[in-house]
């Protein structure tokens, strides 16, 4: 047995734990104790920690090492609990020394390991950075002999795993090379994987991901008679009714569930409606924006059978252990093959045992990507990761800590060491002298021959530490009866926080009529067909490989009906993909609906239709390719029409919208245009827009030129990407976005087989079934019945009558009273004087009443007291003429004398249509204050 190899002290501990090794141990053991670098891949809960961990232990207790000897990194900004205590566990059996250092370690803790350094140290990426850089720490760090990387199909494919590769190379730069060991979830190309974190250094790929057998189904509830009742309940359709019923029926009849949604915010929506329909039910919410302390009760409510199910996000993705979990529940396609492999290898935990999984889809676009992505997870077909390459904002805070590093270092030596990281290995010398200089003009290092510190550096490489942006939070608030509707973040504010656009948060749509420091006051509204949902930035893309398969299914689907009836069509794409009768027959219903049309888009035909001011393009190339092809078009037609055009993509359209449609410019566009310049059209777009503008903001605070805690929107952005246009900065900008948002290689490949013929485009008149999906709201399948103008009202009438005013004699100046506006008596007197000049102001207006006295007493008023006084002048006087009337006006937001009297002096045939006034006024208010001088 494999343990036999290790320690006879280890073997010991291990009988306490394990009867027999697992497969990633028996794997995994006898590469780590040659001393080979090892990435091991497999899925959550089989053991591939204590694959790394065991024979390194058993290392040490044989090889006496100085400290520290063994550096365990985590990718989690919070360490994961339970995964401390194993490590902790394992280290205390055997006798090593092991402490952790996070962003919450004191600073007492942090002097003891200095003083007294662990053969392990536990940390996370972030506490990595600073102890590179510590004098005395570093000391330690010399005698670093082995390094595991946890969870490294979380960082991969973002900054944060540039930032650690680079890290890497500082740290070997001190103790020499080190063994690495890499622990990944079930993941694409993980050949590239293990290069990009060693280097490209040997690595032994180690993949213990078979083990585990998938059941993955693909269904689309029928709606039952009971299904009405319960779409009465919640005021949805008796489809989505069938959806939360299955989904309630799935949960109740298995032990334990996870129910995993692709946002935040459909995974509160969904456990809200659950709730409804079953409040006994007991369920959790897990997701990033929730509190550690709730995220780890909830985890550890399901592990202990307090609750059946935990309503999730890919926050439970990672490898927290939540105990018995018998079945995964995805709630809509889940958009990639490697997303859908970890979270139903979360079911099914005992090694052998079958991983179960089932998708409940929506339309007929999620159940088609659903079945694609559900079969090639089954047969193991992932899609590979794209890296970022050559981050120069990353680049520019490694080349300031290396200046903290060492004294004086010799600017090709640094040059070296980057480029020993895998994404720099293509870093050419003259970006690398760039960035050098960009950071000497920010104040942040010297260099000529060679790169030396400065004071301003050192702060610039502590504050950031972290490749995470920190986002602010706007609270929404509803001005109807001054609610707190939900929170929006910085992002989506920037990039869709215009007055006027709306929105869709906490299942309802809202238009927005100002924003104000951090508040953002809105409206509801009835429709919701142009609204932006606000968890859009969450979504991960589709890959190109998923859209082609669904593109050659509609092809297959389409050919089977020429030659064989329904139901043995149904019966062939069901032997072929793991979905229900129901879904199957609803593709073949799409497809038949389709081929009336005249024209089924798939992999390699293009349909372009008009509708209305929209022109669709039906194109199966998945999020990143479509988002490119359709910024290019759009970005040619803005040129040539002389205005702006809409843009909306999905992974199977591109759907563009014109003041005038015309197809055949677009036609042009796609069949003339050299595929050669597609670059420079998608730069030159990008650079203009807003989500260029936030990216910037955010690449100029990693390079140190914009302060950390500058807010968009308080500064002049255009102005300062205008004097950095072609810098670095502006590089790593466009760079961030080509990699993150658009595939600008495979589009410009799919325009040459466009215009070489291998991708056919017809064109057509119309709207086609598959041109209604992408035409109507994706998410209105969990959105709220749409609220009534009158139910709005209504709600702006209750606060209303229940707004505190207060009246104040402007006679004699000896008598004020609070009132509720609904309690007021029709007809009020002063109760000193019997006078009815009564002013109306805000209940904690405590100046005016000094005011008036003033005034009484003949005292001189300044020209701002006047003004005031002025003002309450005017609202007695329309009490005087108006009484309850007036005080209904004035306790509106926004609506002073002369606003008031404009509505006054219209004929109101009762207070209904009176109030109906007020609320336009108060509307108008809003939308208009930010260019008041209030």
């Amino acid at each position: 047995m494999v343990f036999e190899l290790l320690d006879q002290k280890l073997q010991k501990i291990i009988k306490k734990r394990f009867s027999e090794p697992t497969l990633p141990q028996i794997l995994a053991i006898p590469k780590i104790l040659e001393g080979k670098n090892v990435l091991i891949i497999a899925p959550v809960a089989s053991g591939k920690t204590e694959a790394a961990l065991l024979p390194l232990l058993s290392k040490l207790l044989v090889e006496k090492n100085p400290p520290i000897s063994i550096l365990y990194i985590s990718p989690l900004k919070s360490l994961n609990r339970d995964l401390l205590e194993r490590l902790m566990w394992w280290s205390n059996e055997a006798g090593i020394e092991a402490t952790i250092r996070h962003g919450d370690t004191t600073q007492y803790e942090r002097k003891l390991q200095l003083e007294f350094p662990p053969d392990l140290l536990i940390l996370t990426l972030e506490t990595l950075q600073p102890i590179l850089t510590a004098k005395k720490f570093k000391e330690h760090l010399k005698n670093v002999k082995y390094v595991i990387v946890d969870e490294i199909h979380e960082i991969v494919n973002s900054k944060r795993g540039v930032q650690l590769t680079l890290a890497l190379e500082r740290l070997r730069e001190l103790c020499g090379n080190f063994q690495l060991i890499m622990l990944s979830a079930t993941v694409g190309d993980p050949e590239n994987i293990a290069k990009f974190f060693s280097g490209n250094r040997p690595v032994e790929i180690i993949q213990a991901s078979f083990a585990k057998q998938m059941d993955i189904k693909v269904i689309n509830p029928k709606p039952e008679i009971k299904d009405r009742k319960i779409a009465e309940k919640i005021f949805s359709s008796p489809e989505t009714a069938a959806r939360l019923r299955t989904i309630i029926e799935l949960i109740k009849n298995s032990h334990s569930t996870i129910t995993f949604t692709n946002t935040r915010e459909f995974a509160e929506i969904l456990a809200s409606r659950i709730k409804t329909l079953d409040k006994d039910l007991p369920i959790g919410v897990h997701h990033s924006s929730l509190s550690k302390e709730i995220r780890e009760k909830t985890e550890r409510e399901l592990k202990e059978e307090k609750i059946k199910s935990i309503i999730a996000t890919s926050s439970l993705q990672l490898g927290i252990d939540i105990g018995s979990v018998d079945l995964v529940i995805q709630y809509m396609s889940p958009r990639q093959i490697t997303h859908l492999i970890q979270r139903v290898g979360r079911s099914g935990h005992a090694l052998g045992k079958v991983s179960r999984g089932v998708i409940i889809t929506t339309d007929e676009d999620d159940i088609f990507e659903s079945a694609v992505i559900a079969r090639r997870a089954m047969a193991g077909e992932l899609e590979k990761i794209k890296f970022h390459e050559n981050s120069l904002d990353v680049l520019a805070h490694q080349i300031v800590g290396l200046s903290l590093d060492y004294w004086n270092l010799n600017l090709e030596r640094a040059y070296e060491i980057v480029k020993r990281a895998y994404p720099y290995r293509n870093l050419n010398y003259k970006t690398f002298l760039g960035v050098c200089e960009q950071l000497q003009d920010a104040g942040l290092i010297f260099f000529d021959t060679t790169i030396r510190k400065r004071r301003r550096g050192f702060e610039y490489y502590f504050s950031q530490l972290s490749t995470i942006p920190s986002l602010k939070q706007y609270k929404v608030i509803n001005v109807v009866d001054n609610s707190f509707v939900g929170t929006l973040d910085e992002e989506f504010v920037a990039l869709h926080g215009e007055i006027g656009t709306t929105f869709i948060v906490k299942a309802e749509a809202w238009r927005i009529l100002d924003i104000k420091e951090n508040k953002i006051f809105v409206e509801p509204v009835v429709d919701i067909e142009a609204a932006v949902p606000a968890w859009e930035g969450e979504l991960i893309p589709v890959p190109y490989e998923v859209a082609q398969e669904v593109g050659k299914l509609r092809f297959f689907i389409s050919n089977l009906l020429k030659k064989s009836n329904e139901s043995d069509v149904i019966k062939e794409i069901q032997k072929n993909y793991p979905l229900d009768e129901n879904s199957a027959k609803k593709m073949v219903n799409l497809i038949k609906r389709q081929i009336k049309f005249g024209v089924v888009p798939d992999h390699e035909k293009i349909l372009v239709e008009d509708y209305d001011n929209l022109i669709i393009l039906h194109a199966c190339f998945g999020t990143l390719v479509n988002e490119t092809l359709g910024r290019f078009i759009s970005s040619l037609l803005t040129a040539r029409l002389g205005h702006s055009v809409g843009l909306k993509t999905d992974p199977y359209r591109i759907i563009i919208q014109l003041q005038e449609k015309n197809m055949e410019i677009v036609k042009d566009i796609l069949l003339n245009t050299d595929p050669e310049y597609l670059k420079n059209y998608i730069e030159l777009s990008l650079a203009k827009n807003e989500l260029f503008e936030w990216r910037f903001i955010h690449v100029a605070k990693r390079f140190g030129i914009i302060a950390p805690d500058a807010e968009y929107g308080k500064i002049q952005i255009r102005r300062i990407i205008e004097d950095y246009a072609g810098s670095p900065v502006y590089k790593e900008t466009l760079n961030e976005l080509e990699t993150e948002k658009l595939d600008i290689e495979k589009t410009r490949e799919i325009l040459k087989r466009i215009q070489n013929g291998e991708i056919k485009i017809i064109f057509k008149n119309g709207l086609s079934p598959l041109g209604k999906i992408g035409v109507k709201h994706k998410y209105a399948e969990i959105i709220g019945p749409e609220r009534a103008e009158k139910e709005i009202f209504q709600l702006f009438k209750k606060r209303l009558l229940n707004t505190d005013v207060r009246l104040v004699c402007i006679n004699c100046g000896q008598w004020d009273k609070i009132f509720k506006v609904k309690s007021l008596p029709k007809d009020v007197k002063c109760k000193k004087c019997d006078a009815r000049l009564l002013g109306i102001v805000r209940p904690k207006n405590y100046e005016i009443i000094r005011l008036i006295k003033k005034k009484i007493r003949g005292q001189p008023l300044s020209n701002e007291e006047k003004k005031k006084y002025e003002k309450v002048s005017r609202t007695a006087d329309l009490y005087l003429t108006y009484k309850y009337k007036a005080v209904l006006c004035l306790a509106a937001h926004g609506v002073g004398p002369e606003s008031a009297i404009r509505i006054l002096s219209k004929y109101h045939r009762n207070d209904e249509e009176l109030l109906k006034d007020i609320f336009e006024a108060e509307k108008q208010y809003i939308k208009t204050r930010r260019y008041w001088q209030i």
